[in-house]
């Protein structure tokens, strides 16, 4: 399979490497960000992984197949976004580190997400408008609430008091 995937190289929108040693393999894809290996066999501790079993194959449809597999993986690489010292898993609403997980809502995600590209404090007027769809001019303490609660299950679960802060013009990530 190698050597026809080796002779349509130029077609293909990707690179073919050879690799007949697991270790070897594994040091290969230290250095590659995004990769898919193809392979007879399953290898532990490996990702990104696409296993033929089913010979002979139509080259066309392989080729298709290598492509949506590349297309999961570039959407599962989007949907994980680093915040300070913690990966946020969008898919899953999960907040992570040190192999500790947190369930997140949607709209405690927005509200990371949304502070953390800020790179200074975001006004209660500002999040009420950009996270929760409300007129900068309606009385509510939505955001003060949201906030103190995700506050609190950080703290719970991370032991992190300085996660979201308070400025006297709002919040920022710390």
């Amino acid at each position: 399979m190698y050597h026809i995937l080796e002779e349509i190289e130029l077609d293909l929108n990707f690179n073919i490497l050879f690799v007949d040693n697991e270790n070897i393999l594994k040091d290969t894809i230290k250095n590659l960000n995004n990769y898919l290996i193809i392979t007879n066999r399953e290898y532990s501790n490996i990702g990104h992984q696409f296993v033929l079993n089913d010979t002979p194959v139509n080259i066309l449809k392989f080729v298709e197949k290598i492509n949506i597999e590349f297309l999961k993986l570039q959407f599962n690489s989007q949907s994980e976004v680093k915040v300070n010292n913690y990966m946020i898993d969008l898919n899953s609403r999960e907040m992570s580190a040190k192999n500790i997980k947190l369930k997140l809502t949607e709209k405690e995600i927005n509200t990371i997400i949304f502070l953390s590209k800020s790179s200074k404090p975001v006004s209660i007027d500002e999040l009420q408008e950009k996270v929760w769809s409300y007129q900068s001019d309606i009385e509510t303490h939505t955001v003060e609430t949201h906030i103190y609660r995700l506050r609190k299950k950080i703290l719970n679960s991370f032991d992190d008091k300085e996660f979201i802060i308070s400025k006297k013009n709002g919040y920022q990530i710390n």
